[in-house]
């Protein structure tokens, strides 16, 4: 803990104290202690009562306690007002006594409770006085010896205690993260850019963690980076939940490194993948000392040490040069895309200030979304740049450099399993965006952890008892709909369904090539236009009767994983009655977990590999863990079936000894 007084101290961990108020900052002025807003978070009651009157010191009045609540059977306190001791007015029958009035109605006042955190969080703040201060007054700093330390730090002072304030964060109306804390309460990362910016007991706060996790989780996996000095520069970590959601969903993995980028207080890096019902996955989780291409190739490879070698098909991320780097060396056969949504949301920011914005805006967007061919492409943004006269434009001339990495319609033989986001308004959320503000603290981060993944989880698990037990409602008669009703989950159902219904908008279906058993069919849709205007739009399909396979310049199949309402007109066309099986993902299906166990080849076991059979065992257990929920015969039927097994393999150890 900080030692009160000291003046040669650094402010960590938000911990402020009232004697700092005295300090220069580096800049020659006196720091203003910070005041309060609503969504502060103090540790006790008591901690937030001597910041308060800290605080009124530092300003120059006094406080007291308007109100406290307590609970009726144990009488613990769970909310309070503070007030200027000026507040309210004197009572009548004291009107004519000689004590000098001193209360002006006052209306500064600060309102908290008791959080679920069990912290105290300031839930209302009112800071103006309807009277004037009185002047600041401050102790001597004094300085304290070895030897006094001990006793300076036991004093029931408030003055000279540290008082720690867990959390100095407004959130706006909008849920924008605005810190009320001095810069200096931050230590700067760029000081030590070869280790991890923690503040005081985030490393504590890390390392019991893990401990936990390993204790609770015995599939847990962690690796930790150390530079020459021995200080902790990397960390990766993967639940067990994750590691074998890996083994179903990491094909198109989507690196989300929004918290690095932004500066956030949690240098934090997640591997996000896509479930069998359109939800978010996690399949792992980095802290980064910073945004460095060396930094990026040990945590890409700590991810593929856990996760046996395995390599995604797919790599979405932001468009960042340091990741194009690691990842060309740490996944070298993975499609390396930028998320398009990262791009449209800096459309604003880049293009914002451009003389006719509005119609430049609309002009990219349906450059970028409305072209199906590349030489249409090429045309929309050649008129684009011409028009508006923006050839010398930064951003556009890089991001054009950059076509093949971000643009659909370069990107149709790339299979993305529903995480392009490929149409206008989609995004790629971060997986803990309701978790994680600018300055969420990571000791925070790491208590909401498990609860974010905990939610996460039973999401998944009631997604599953849905999909297996309520049959979806049909809105058609297409012989398609009824198919792929009993196969995929409730969610991707929902979406193939629209397809089905949107078939009606398709007018017209018509043979304009054929090359031998290879056909080519014209495919005529309405779409909504500029004005809610009504268009026609033309889609060129292939299909080859002899080999089954269809497939839609508008590439559907490789962005969602599922077949377009062009490609169902044209199978439809040609008295195709169900979907081909390889246009049916086995991902979306409803009971994919409880059919597909990744990693599981009995025929290929290592004799000496101790880790492969943990993984495999693990991976079956936790198959049956999660079936095992679904109700309560599920429940006993898993129980009696491992405790089965466990007494088959001790017959074996006994048969051994």
């Amino acid at each position: 803990m900080a030692e009160a007084g000291c003046s040669n101290e650094r402010v960590t961990n938000g911990e402020l104290n009232e004697r700092e108020k005295e300090l220069d900052d580096g800049t020659g002025e006196k720091k203003e202690f910070v005041a309060p807003a609503v969504g502060m978070e103090f540790e006790s009651y008591d901690d937030a009562y001597n910041y308060y009157n800290c605080y009124a010191k530092e300003v120059g009045f006094r406080v007291r306690v308007k109100n406290s609540w307590f609970k009726r059977n144990s009488r613990e306190k769970y909310g309070a007002v503070l007030c200027c001791s000026s507040q309210g007015f004197k009572r009548i029958k004291d009107v004519n006594r000689l004590r000098k009035e001193t209360r002006t109605g006052c209306p500064a006042m600060v309102r908290m409770r008791l959080a679920d955190s069990k912290r105290w969080r300031v839930l209302e703040v009112m800071l103006e006085h309807n009277h004037s201060l009185g002047v600041k007054k401050y102790r001597p700093v004094k300085k304290v010896s070895t030897g006094n330390k001990r006793k300076s730090l036991s004093s029931s002072d408030a003055e000279g205690r540290t008082i720690k304030l867990y959390r100095a964060l407004v959130i706006d109306s909008e849920g924008n993260g605005k810190s009320s804390l001095n810069a200096r309460d931050v230590m700067n990362s760029s000081e030590h850019p070869d280790q991890l910016n923690l503040k005081r007991g985030d490393a504590q706060a890390i390392y019991n963690y893990f401990c936990r996790m390993q204790l609770t989780n015995p599939n847990f996996f962690y690796l930790m980076d150390l530079n020459d000095e021995g200080h902790l520069r990397n960390v990766f970590w993967v639940d067990a939940r994750s590691r074998v959601s890996c083994g179903y969903f990491g094909d198109v993995v989507y690196i989300d490194n929004t918290y690095l980028l932004s500066k956030f207080e949690i240098p934090l890096v997640a591997f996000v993948g896509m479930n069998h019902h359109s939800h978010s996955v996690l399949l792992g989780c980095g802290l980064l000392a910073g945004e460095t291409t060396e930094s990026y190739i040990w945590l890409f490879k700590a991810w593929i040490t856990c996760m046996s070698g395995c390599s995604p098909q797919t790599i979405i991320t932001d468009r960042c040069r340091t990741l194009q780097d690691a990842i060309a060396e740490a996944f070298p056969r993975a499609h390396h895309c930028f998320g398009l949504s990262h791009i449209m949301k800096r459309v604003p920011e880049k293009l914002g200030g451009l003389r006719h914005y509005d119609a430049l805006k609309k002009t990219f967007m349906k450059a970028v979304y409305d072209t199906l061919k590349v030489i249409e492409f090429e045309a929309a943004w050649g008129f684009m740049v011409q028009r508006f006269g923006v050839g010398n434009h930064e951003w556009l001339q890089a991001l054009y450099e950059d076509r093949v990495r971000w643009a659909p319609v370069y990107l149709k033989d790339t299979v993305f399993a529903g995480m392009s986001a490929a149409r206008p308004g989609e995004i790629l959320n971060p997986f803990f965006e309701r978790y994680v503000h600018k300055q969420t603290p990571l000791k925070e981060f790491l208590d909401k952890f498990e609860l974010a993944l905990q939610k996460k989880h039973k999401e998944e698990t009631l997604a599953d008892i849905e999909s297996r037990t309520v049959s979806p409602a049909l809105k058609t008669r297409c012989s398609f709909e009824l198919q792929l009703s009993k196969l995929y989950s409730k969610e991707i159902f929902k979406k193939f369904q629209f397809e089905v219904e949107e078939m009606y908008s398709c007018f017209s279906t018509t043979q304009i090539h054929a090359d031998g058993p290879i056909i080519i069919f014209l495919v005529k849709e309405r779409v909504m236009g500029e004005s809610s205007r009504r268009e026609i739009r033309d889609y060129e399909v292939l299909y080859n009767r002899t080999a089954g396979e269809v497939r839609c310049i508008c590439s559907c199949f490789n962005f969602y994983g599922y077949l377009c309402r062009h490609a169902l007109c044209v199978l439809n066309f040609n008295g195709v009655e169900e979907i081909p099986c390889k246009y049916i993902l086995p991902r979306w299906k409803k009971d994919y977990k409880r059919l597909y166990i990744p990693d599981h080849s009995s025929n290929d076991v290592d004799s000496t590999d101790h880790r492969k059979w943990f993984n495999q065992l693990y991976s079956s257990a936790l198959q049956v863990v999660e079936e095992g929920v679904i109700s309560l015969e599920h429940y006993s039927v898993a129980l009696e079936a491992f405790e089965e097994s466990l007494n088959r393999v001790r017959e074996v150890e006994e048969k051994q000894a």
